[in-house]
């Protein structure tokens, strides 16, 4: 299974998307996102030429986009974000091609469609900008187009409430300020070309739309770059206005002494420098911290963390400091880290990407286990943590490739996890990562597996349904213990991603969203039936093996948040089972008026025991 930490980077893929028209009840229900078709597409030419060279790029995506709106036409999709994201490659597509209209309607489309509040008001912000100053100025990236597109953007953001829109101006200045061609033609080469390779000069419609990205990066992005961060920045500097930070007042700090119990609360992910915790920790009699690990093959490893390549030794103190610059572009701090960072992403060379961005993907995985223990053990003194390392890839092209055989191990490995919780007597788990049948089949494709796209739908279908039993076996087999998860980072519904272990439905099974320090949704965060409460997962303060402190994003920084309180009820009254403390913790949660969040309150739920 290709499980994924839920921690959301701003290296974020430039997203992809499309649309057409026809009576919703002429069309086909999709329930579930792996169940849309897909098809394939026969390239011959490189990859990077396709993407520079205007013919070719029409050529190639022709069929893309026919493809695309056949599926619109023909079926209904139960959630929207596929359907946004259709609609976002066709807006895309039509503005490269010139047609600026038609661009705009399928931006309109698309912004319908938007559920969020930011969304509502910011989707297709640079399209509408970019399609005025083409009208105005009869041309593309020339001084007089960028200073319109400009003005644009700041007239439509000076009419939007602040508090609403600030995080994204936030992050569309950080991903402006890193965008850089090197980026996107190294992922042409290194993903897509490698991919195509692979498969024998084919690319599926899971990857092939990443063509319409790319240029559109490079036509539009790209030029852009210098007025998009003049814009956004202006308008931050001229907005300088702290959200209200509603946890401050809701956050509860146990005492050292009094009537309390110790609780064991184990992290499940990517490894813990249990050094940080020293008085927190659940040790033998021998002082040895209780731990387990599986590495990426899914055998049993002794290590708590994951051992670090020679490749990365000299570098983990840049690694790890770069994780600290996005931090800060995130949260527009201007930063020596944050310079460097910029600097270093905006000049990186095509050939420097592959070991780049594996560099950057290898020191998140390695912090982020530590990162959420953090969290999960903050003003409880009466916590007892347990490390469970699950190993998660940071190649560009997976390694090892999913297979039968190792989905049956990996299977093999949740149980032990398990059992070696059930046989320590660990109350709450927290479990930030996830994975879905189509991160499978994407996964096998980049690996080359699979002979058409409908061998992979079926391998990638096996081997997640292999570990999806496995997890429900286990955690029903475990009745005591509260397993809380992260809802995911696609901004969709998990139910309909079939994300596990979010989209799974027990009674001792809890899924957490996201919202920032104001309690307002997150951009990223996913959504869904089985989103039971939303915790600040924006900017999350919490350790680095080492003990250096950063701020993460991502659902991965909600869900420790929940089982932290969970573990203080328990310390509390540790005769509470998993469903009486999910029932405690909904309960003394608040609505939002939109009724999208139900926002966790601590002080609330501790004062009710």
């Amino acid at each position: 299974m290709h499980f994924t930490t839920f921690a959301r980077p701003i290296l974020m893929a430039l997203a992809l998307a499309s649309a057409f028209c026809v009576s919703a009840a002429d069309k086909r229900r999709i329930e579930k996102e792996a169940d849309i078709p897909r098809f394939s597409y026969a390239i011959a030419e490189p990859l990077e030429t396709v993407v520079r060279d205007k013919s070719l790029f029409a050529k190639a995506a022709n069929q893309i986009r026919l493809d695309m709106e056949s599926v619109l036409a023909t079926y209904d999709m139960a959630d929207k974000s596929s359907e946004r994201q259709y609609l976002g490659s066709l807006m895309q597509l039509e503005f490269l091609l010139g047609n600026y209209d038609a661009a705009l309607a399928l931006s309109e489309k698309m912004r319908a469609l938007e559920e969020k509040p930011s969304d509502k008001l910011l989707s297709g912000l640079r399209l509408r900008a970019m399609v005025a100053a083409a009208k105005e100025t009869g041309s593309l990236n020339t001084p007089d187009y960028f200073e319109a597109v400009g003005r644009s953007i700041r007239k439509e953001l000076d009419g939007y409430p602040f508090a609403v829109i600030s995080n994204d101006i936030k992050r569309y200045k950080a991903s402006s300020e890193i965008a850089g061609e090197g980026r996107v033609i190294g992922s042409v080469r290194d993903v897509l070309q490698t991919t195509l390779n692979k498969n024998g000069g084919v690319l599926s419609s899971d990857l092939a739309p990443e063509l319409i990205s790319a240029r559109y990066a490079l036509e539009t992005a790209i030029p852009l770059k210098q007025t998009l961060i003049a814009t956004y920045s202006g308008y931050l500097e001229k907005n300088r206005v702290e959200k209200l930070d509603i946890w401050a007042a809701r956050n509860v700090t146990l005492p050292a002494s009094g009537k309390f119990k110790p609780v064991r609360i184990a992290v499940w992910d990517s490894g813990v420098d249990t050094k940080l915790f020293p008085t927190q920790l659940l040790k033998d009699s021998k002082g040895k911290p209780f731990q387990i690990a599986f590495d990426l093959f899914s055998k049993p490893a002794k290590e708590a963390l994951f051992p670090i390549p020679d490749t990365y030794k000299p570098q983990m103190s840049t690694l790890l400091a770069q994780s600290k610059g996005f931090s800060d572009l995130q949260s527009n701090i201007d930063s020596e880290q944050a310079s460097e960072v910029k600097k270093f992403m905006s000049e990186l060379k095509p050939e420097e990407f592959k070991p780049a961005m594996e560099g950057l993907d290898f020191a998140g995985n390695y912090a982020h286990g530590t990162h959420v223990a953090g969290i999960a053990l903050e003003g409880n003194p009466w916590a007892r943590l347990v490390s469970a390392r699950i190993s998660f890839d940071y190649k560009l092209q997976p390694d090892p490739c999913l297979s039968k055989k190792l989905a049956l191990r990996s299977a093999k490995a949740h149980r032990t996890v398990v059992n070696y919780f059930k046989q320590h007597k660990v109350r709450v788990v927290n479990m930030s990562w996830g994975g879905s049948v189509k991160d499978n089949e994407e996964s096998l494709e980049l690996c080359g597996i699979g002979k058409s796209t409908e061998d992979r739908q079926k391998l990638a279908r096996e081997i997640f349904e292999i570990e999806k039993k496995a997890l429900i076996k286990a955690f029903s087999g475990a009745p005591d213990i509260l397993f809380i998860t992260a809802a995911g980072n696609s901004n969709s519904d998990s139910t309909f991603d079939e994300d596990i272990p979010s989209s799974i439905v027990l009674p001792n099974l809890m899924t957490v969203g996201a919202v920032d320090k104001a309690g307002d949704e997150a951009s990223f965060t996913s959504y869904g039936p089985t989103v039971a409460v939303h915790a600040n997962g924006y900017q999350v303060e919490s350790f680095l093996p080492g003990g250096a402190r950063v701020a993460f994003s991502g659902t991965s920084m909600a869900s420790p948040n929940v089982a932290n309180l969970a573990a203080k009820i328990l310390a509390v009254k540790p005769s509470l089972k998993p469903q009486q403390i999910i029932a405690l913790i909904k309960e003394t949660a608040e609505n939002s008026a939109d009724g999208r969040r139900m926002l966790m309150h601590p002080a609330k739920a501790m004062a009710k025991l």
